[in-house]
């Protein structure tokens, strides 16, 4: 199945929600709204140095003040219109395949933070190809995202394969099956708003649950 769509559809899909729920709409990174959210995606694009300041501590205060006047100053449809340009000049994710590498699971996940902080949405039902590109994204990076799982770990998605994440540890193995879509929200830690199913050893799923996950 073709898997080189997600970056770029789930860009458009991410400013168009931005567009339909405003710049003060809840999402699931709390405290960030809506405008908060619309600021990552900028400066994570146009302003890598600054963004870093989510992994360097020395550089967090810094990236917290820009990213919070960027969120407060620009009108609100011209912030969504910067995500929706991207980066500004050449830069590596103008090349299709980089973009997806870089911004596949980014946009997507993003977008879920907005569609699933609304009380009373409904799922979204994902297309077979956005679930075929996500489920090969989670191939590339599930061993990092679950790296703090201290058991056994595979994820299945019946019609799309599975992944053995992690070996049995002595706390056993567990099993998580559901969408592809939903595995990655569980990847990067938006289980308490995801639908799948966990078995095995009651050790290897309290270690799931409590574990660190994502990035």
């Amino acid at each position: 199945m073709p898997t080189g769509h997600v970056a770029a559809a789930e860009r458009a899909a991410i400013c168009d929600t931005f567009l339909e729920v405003g710049p003060d709409a809840p999402t699931l990174c709390s405290p960030w709204l809506t405008r908060d959210l619309a600021a990552h995606l900028v400066l994570r694009e146009r302003r890598p140095g600054i963004a870093v300041g989510a992994w360097v501590p020395i550089l967090s205060e810094r990236l917290e003040r820009e990213q919070r006047e960027l969120a407060l100053t620009t009108l609100w449809t011209d912030l969504v219109e910067q995500v929706r340009a991207g980066p500004q000049g050449w830069h590596p994710t103008k090349f299709p395949a980089v973009d997806e590498a870089v911004n596949g699971l980014e946009f997507f996940i993003h977008h879920e933070d907005v569609l699933r902080a609304r009380p009373g949405h409904p799922v979204r039902e994902l297309d077979a190809e956005t679930e075929w590109g996500v489920w090969h994204a989670l191939k590339r990076t599930a061993k990092v995202l679950f790296r703090k799982v201290g058991a056994g770990l595979v994820l299945a998605a019946p019609g799309y394969g599975r992944i053995a994440v992690k070996a049995p540890s002595k706390k056993g193995s567990v099993t998580v099956t559901g969408t592809p879509g939903e595995l990655a929200l569980l990847a990067f830690g938006r289980g308490a708003h995801a639908t799948y199913d966990a078995r095995g050893s009651k050790p290897a799923i309290m270690s799931l649950q409590t574990a660190s996950l994502g990035i």
